[in-house]
């Protein structure tokens, strides 16, 4: 099975100036825990995951008011941080004519659990493991390749 076949499309991006907290928002009504970040072609430049918001934005700005420093809450300079600031890059990404057990082979090596999918250099869609796991026959592929990502180093992005 190819990865076009599993892959989720209709994918929305933000650029590299958004504001972290229009990110937040669009997770949320999107119910999605990772947003690509794209230029103006369409080519992923990075992605911004709940897990870059909460350690790489909320909590470096907890910990810069808490403690010895005693500083007051850093909500201002939270309002100013964009995508560019909290995304990971190097990206990964799967082909839409990749094979499913190559592209869970490429989760489990870079220790992530989404990739982008990209066809001539532009976002088209998104696999992730709920994808593959979803597909009967690739259950178990999905559990080994997840319990890899689990069992290694922390990852790149989730």
């Amino acid at each position: 099975m190819l990865v076009k076949d599993l892959m989720t499309t209709g994918i929305s991006c933000v650029k590299e100036e958004v504001s972290l907290a229009q990110i937040a928002r669009q997770m949320k009504q999107e119910d999605v825990g990772l947003i690509p970040v794209c230029n103006d072609k369409g080519e992923v430049l990075g992605v911004v995951t709940d897990r870059d918001l909460v350690l790489r934005a909320l909590a470096k700005e907890v910990g810069d008011w808490t403690g010895a420093q005693k500083k007051k809450p850093a909500s201002a300079d939270q309002r100013e941080l964009k995508a560019r600031d909290v995304m990971s890059t190097n990206i990964v990404c799967a082909s839409p004519d990749m094979n499913t057990h190559h592209a869970a082979l490429l989760m489990s090596k870079y220790q992530v659990r989404r990739l982008p999918v990209t066809q001539n250099g532009k976002l088209v869609g998104m696999l992730s493991m709920a994808d593959i796991a979803r597909k009967t026959v690739f259950i178990d592929e999905a559990g080994d390749a997840l319990s890899a990502i689990c069992a290694a180093a922390p990852p790149l992005y989730l």
